[in-house]
């Protein structure tokens, strides 16, 4: 098995801590851009997209500040997914700054993945 290698990025959402928290940690938020389809079954978070389903435990959450998922399959174990929310209170400006795990050789299209998805966020900010 190959070895994965930690990231962060951050993007800047238009926003509220609040909107955003209940967007990245409820299975309706998430439904909304993260995944085709998000259940919640027997604390289990079951992430749907085209065909392909992962399994997910929210392992730590601190209200609109972040959320940690721990994989549940072996290719990922040991390694979280985190989404927090980044608040300057002088500005008002809100972020979403991502750390996940990927291999060298799949990082840029980890990257690009992402900025697809929180695209797909930063619309709901909009309608």
């Amino acid at each position: 098995m190959k070895k994965l290698e930690k990231y962060s990025l951050e993007f800047s959402c238009k926003t509220t801590p609040k909107l955003l928290y209940t967007l990245i940690s409820t299975p309706e938020g998430l439904s909304r851009w993260f995944a085709d389809s998000v259940l919640l079954v027997d604390d289990v978070y079951h992430f749907k997209w085209e065909g392909s389903e992962q399994l997910a435990k929210l392992v730590q959450k601190k209200d609109n500040e972040f959320v940690q998922f721990q994989w549940l399959d072996d290719f990922h174990k040991d390694h979280l997914l985190e989404m927090r929310i980044l608040n300057e209170p002088v500005s008002s400006e809100v972020a979403l700054a991502i750390t996940d795990h990927a291999e060298p050789s799949d990082m840029d299209f980890s990257h690009r993945l992402w900025a697809t998805q929180v695209k797909r966020l930063q619309r709901l900010f909009n309608a």
